[in-house]
């Protein structure tokens, strides 16, 4: 465990940089949430495929997610991460006109594009830029942006509505733009020892797979994504409605609830990583994550199911910054790891296209307490993982010569 005493760092301006626009791409996206299945279904189409629309951005991104990790090996973080916004705006700004539903659906999925190049850029923007007794923090701060505006988003799209359904997909393109115009000459030359001849060699997905704490990383991120981002989106609703008896608007709280646990705790939790180590919050937000969620399925009172709800919501903050700083402390601050970040973004995608399929069919077949089981338990094996994970938070007056980064960093546990 790393010393207690360790002295707070201030983060490089660059890092707020990213967490603005971090911010500011999630509150875009979250205003043509809404939209997206009515628009979609405007051209006289049926739920089904109007769904898709919403699957296939999913799936193009979980497909280019190697190839982003690729190029930015090759091109450098911060024109992959230029370019990836540049494409998410024209992508969304093209869906505002388009005149069919396949016209939608191709350039919705351009988007999928876009949107996995910026976000596998600015993990490693984060990872280079951030000292690494404070990536802890930067995770949370970056994850928080993510989430307020994921939570905003919807609010104002709601009122975008109301005036067109095209409406808040051009103002989500010239929010992008105006994201790209105001970062990026924030960011350039200043993007960390990318720039120096002191960079390290690029760390590949085979080699940080050999590493236990990277293995244990995309354990969790996968039950992160098959828990959060899948069956709490898809299962939380219909359980309320058909189980609770209660009405959509009570579903929507449910989510809220589980956001704000989310939101209070991410920041916190990456304090606790920075200044104890990266395995106690992981290890303890799996523990709350996989009780919480497996036991939703058994309440009935809709009061309860509120606060386990919170509670869920705590556990998956605890666990969300220590893990990706677990992750930059494998790669190290000095090498390029677009394809470690991609494949642990892409452990995350699968989790929550998988989720919702799986426990959906046990809902069908056994009932809800079934389904929920099921999720806590894809944490539990998650957990599993990392009671075996070694400590990755660097230490000064840590000389061993195991514990290397494979970056060539010194202070990193290995096999």
């Amino acid at each position: 465990m790393a010393d207690t005493a360790t002295v707070r760092v201030r983060l490089p301006r660059e890092i707020w940089v990213l967490v603005v626009a971090a911010f500011v791409v999630a509150i875009g996206f979250g205003i043509v949430a809404p939209a997206l299945p009515a628009f979609a279904r405007s051209f006289d189409v049926g739920y089904a495929a109007a769904s898709a629309v919403i699957s296939l951005f999913a799936g193009f991104r979980l497909a280019f997610a190697p190839v982003s990790g690729r190029l930015v090996v090759r091109f450098g973080e911060l024109r992959v991460y230029a370019i990836g916004l540049v494409i998410a705006a024209l992508s969304v700004g093209a869906t505002a006109f388009a005149q069919s539903y396949w016209q939608l659906l191709v350039f919705r999925g351009l988007g999928g594009i876009g949107s996995t190049m910026f976000t596998v850029a600015a993990i490693s923007l984060l990872v280079r830029l951030a000292p690494a007794e404070a990536r802890g923090r930067a995770s949370g701060m970056w994850a928080t942006g993510f989430l307020l505006g994921s939570i905003a988003g919807p609010l104002a799209g709601g009122g975008l509505i109301a005036l067109s359904l095209r409406a808040p997909f051009l103002v989500y393109a010239v929010a992008l733009l105006v994201a790209v115009a105001i970062s990026v000459p924030l960011l350039r030359g200043r993007t960390g020892a990318a720039d120096s001849t002191e960079e390290g060699a690029p760390v590949t997905f085979g080699l940080a797979f050999r590493h236990p704490t990277y293995r244990a990383a995309l354990a969790a991120s996968f039950a992160n994504g098959w828990t959060v981002f899948g069956v709490r989106v898809a299962l939380v609703p219909l359980f309320v409605v058909e189980v609770l008896r209660h009405s959509e608007t009570w579903a929507g709280l449910a989510l809220a609830v589980f956001a704000a646990g989310n939101t209070v705790t991410l920041l916190w939790s990456g304090r606790i990583a920075d200044r104890s180590g990266r395995k106690p919050p992981v290890l303890a937000g799996l523990v709350v994550s996989a009780l919480a969620t497996g036991a939703l399925g058994l309440i009935e009172v809709p009061w309860v199911f509120l606060a386990l709800s919170l509670v869920a919501g705590i556990g998956s903050g605890l666990v969300n910054p220590p893990m990706t700083a677990a992750v930059a402390d494998v790669i190290g601050g000095r090498a390029r790891g677009g394809t470690v970040l991609a494949g642990f973004q892409m452990a995350a995608d699968v989790g929550a296209i998988i989720g919702p399929i799986a426990a959906g069919a046990l809902a069908q077949v056994a009932g809800f307490g079934w389904a929920f089981a099921s999720t806590g338990l894809v944490s539990v094996v998650a957990l599993l993982f990392w009671l075996r994970a070694p400590e990755t938070l660097p230490k000064a007056d840590r000389c061993d010569p195991t514990t290397e980064t494979l970056a060539g960093e010194r202070a990193v546990g290995t096999e």
